[in-house]
C-alpha cells in the first residue's frame, strides 16, 4: 500500500513539475519578446472570450470526489483522481475522471452501473480541488515589495494583484509594467500604465486578470 502511494505521489510531483515548467516557459518567452505585442494581438487577448463565462469545473489529478449511489451506500466512496486520470469505483472498476465535469462523470458511472443495479442514481461532489493549484494562479514579479503567486478569483484586477504584493518598490518603473497572457498558443505582452493606476486613479489599463496571467514590474534605469 505504501509503495503504491509512493508511486502515485511521484506521478503527482511529475505533473506539478510539468505545470511549473510550462509557466516558466511562458514567462521567459514573454520577457524575451519585444516590449509589447502588436495592437491587434493585444486587442484579441483582452477581448471577452467564452473562457470568461461561468462553466463547469473540470476534474483533474489530485482532485478528490465523493461518489454517492442512492440507496447503495456500499457502492458509495470518497476517492482521489489518480495521476492517470482515473478513479476506482466498486463493481465497475476504473473510470476516466480527468477532463470531465462532475456531471459527466456521474452520467458515465450511472451508465456502467446499469449492468449491475436497476436505475442507478449517482451524484458526484468534489471535496478537494487540487488539480488547478498551479494553472489557475496569477503572479506578480519584479520591482514589487513581495513577488507573489495567488489563486485566481473572479473580479481580480492588476491593482488587486499589485496591492497583494505590497505595492511597488522605490526603484520601480510602474508605467513600464507588462501583463503577459497566454493566448492561442503564444504569449501576448500587454503594456500596463501601473503608475497612472496607483498615482492618478486612471484605471484604463487596470485589466481584469485571467488564470495563468503574469504581471511584471521592471526597475527604472539608473
Amino acid at each position: 500500500m505504501d509503495k503504491k502511494r509512493g508511486l502515485d505521489m511521484s506521478g503527482v510531483n511529475i505533473i506539478r513539475g510539468a505545470v511549473l515548467s510550462f509557466f516558466a516557459a511562458i514567462f521567459l518567452g514573454g520577457c524575451a519578446s519585444t516590449p509589447s505585442s502588436s495592437p491587434e494581438k493585444i486587442s484579441e487577448a483582452l477581448a471577452p472570450s467564452p473562457s470568461d463565462e461561468v462553466k463547469d469545473y473540470v476534474l483533474g489529478p489530485t482532485d478528490v470526489v465523493r461518489v454517492s449511489v442512492w440507496r447503495n451506500e456500499d457502492l458509495s466512496i470518497s476517492v482521489p483522481v489518480r495521476p492517470d486520470g482515473k478513479i476506482s469505483v466498486p463493481l465497475i472498476g476504473d473510470v476516466q475522471a480527468s477532463g470531465r465535469s462532475p456531471q459527466a462523470l456521474s452520467d458515465s458511472i450511472e451508465t456502467l452501473l446499469t449492468e449491475y443495479i436497476r436505475e442507478p442514481q449517482v451524484s458526484i461532489v468534489v471535496t478537494s480541488m487540487g488539480s488547478h493549484e498551479f494553472t489557475d494562479r496569477v503572479r506578480v514579479t519584479g520591482a514589487v515589495v513581495q513577488p507573489t503567486s495567488v489563486p485566481h478569483r473572479d473580479g481580480m484586477t492588476i491593482l488587486d494583484m499589485v496591492l497583494s504584493a505590497g505595492g511597488v518598490t522605490p526603484f520601480a518603473a510602474p508605467n513600464s509594467s507588462m501583463l503577459y497572457r497566454s493566448h492561442k498558443g503564444e504569449v501576448v505582452a500587454i503594456p500596463i500604465r501601473l503608475g497612472d493606476i496607483l498615482n492618478r486613479g486612471d484605471i484604463e489599463t487596470n485589466y481584469s486578470l485571467r488564470p495563468g496571467d503574469i504581471v511584471t514590474v521592471p526597475e527604472r534605469s539608473l
